[in-house]
């Protein structure tokens, strides 16, 4: 018997294609006239017409006249010691609550939520106590801490969810094989959990490249600061330079993107030779 399927009539469908149409609209106009604005000179920063001089002056003054490039060089540094050991730490954490039963591991995980539910402003003042007393204020050591308490937590409930959709009998073969558990964990489990790695990985990536309000507290002095943290020094109660801020933001905005085209790639082909294999 054949099965007819509802067919919304014109009506529905142009609404729906309006809504999504304003909502692409909504989502891609501020990072275009962002773009759009790097590029006019700086008298024409809050003039509401395309590029009529095109210049690629704020670019040059940001690359050349301002310590961008150690801004630059901090975050890079951070952000990579910081992905690297979140990815682990919390690719272990997942795979020891998923496999392994001990006591008190119900806590852990619900400790692991509970300290996602604390805004920002909480966290600030105890942490930057903490770190003053570790001598580790206006030190790189001391933010990709404090970066790896915001990414590890989420990212080991994430991992926990990818392992344990691996079967178990995985496992038991690399213990007959003679492997031990972190041998296991290492050959034979961990490349099944690709999809989950460029997840973890891209999401700690982002906590550390995109944050703020931390960079701005626990660091001080130029040559000390990050890219988030340089690009209050275009845009304050001092100066006004919206052309150079534009252009800063674009620049940052390029590793980001790669990064997710990279991780988007990886998730995308782990997935599909997840489901094509027998």
């Amino acid at each position: 018997m054949r099965t007819h399927r509802n067919k919304r009539g014109p009506l529905a469908s142009a609404g729906l294609h309006t809504a999504l149409l304003v909502a692409t609209a909504v989502a891609v106009f501020p990072p275009l006239w962002l773009l759009v604005t790097s590029f006019k000179p700086r008298n024409d920063a809050f003039s509401t017409s395309l590029v009529t001089h095109f210049t690629v002056a704020n670019y040059t003054h940001v690359l050349a006249d301002t310590t961008f490039l150690t801004w630059f060089g901090n975050s890079v540094i951070i952000v990579g010691v910081t992905t690297v050991l979140g990815v682990f730490i919390a690719a272990t954490t997942g795979y020891a609550v998923s496999r392994f039963r001990f006591p008190g591991m119900r806590p852990l995980m619900w400790l692991l939520l509970i300290t996602q539910m604390f805004p920002v402003a909480v966290l600030i003042v105890p942490l930057y106590n903490l770190l003053a007393s570790l001598n580790l204020l206006n030190q790189p050591a001391g933010l990709v801490v404090t970066y790896l308490t915001i990414a590890v937590p989420f990212c080991a409930w994430m991992m926990k969810g990818f392992f344990d959709t691996i079967p178990v009998e995985i496992d038991e073969s690399g213990r007959v094989d003679g492997l031990n558990p972190f041998g296991t964990f290492w050959r034979l489990v961990l490349p099944l959990a690709r999809p989950g790695l460029a997840v973890t990985g891209f999401y700690t990536f982002v906590t550390a490249w995109a944050e703020v309000a931390y960079a701005s507290a626990f660091m001080t002095g130029e040559e000390n600061l990050t890219l988030a943290g340089g690009l209050q020094t275009f845009v304050n109660q001092y100066t006004n330079d919206w052309g150079s801020m534009t252009a800063a933001a674009v620049i940052i905005a390029v590793p980001a993107a790669l990064v997710f085209a990279f991780a988007q790639r990886h998730l995308v082909s782990g997935l599909t030779a997840g489901t094509t294999k027998g």
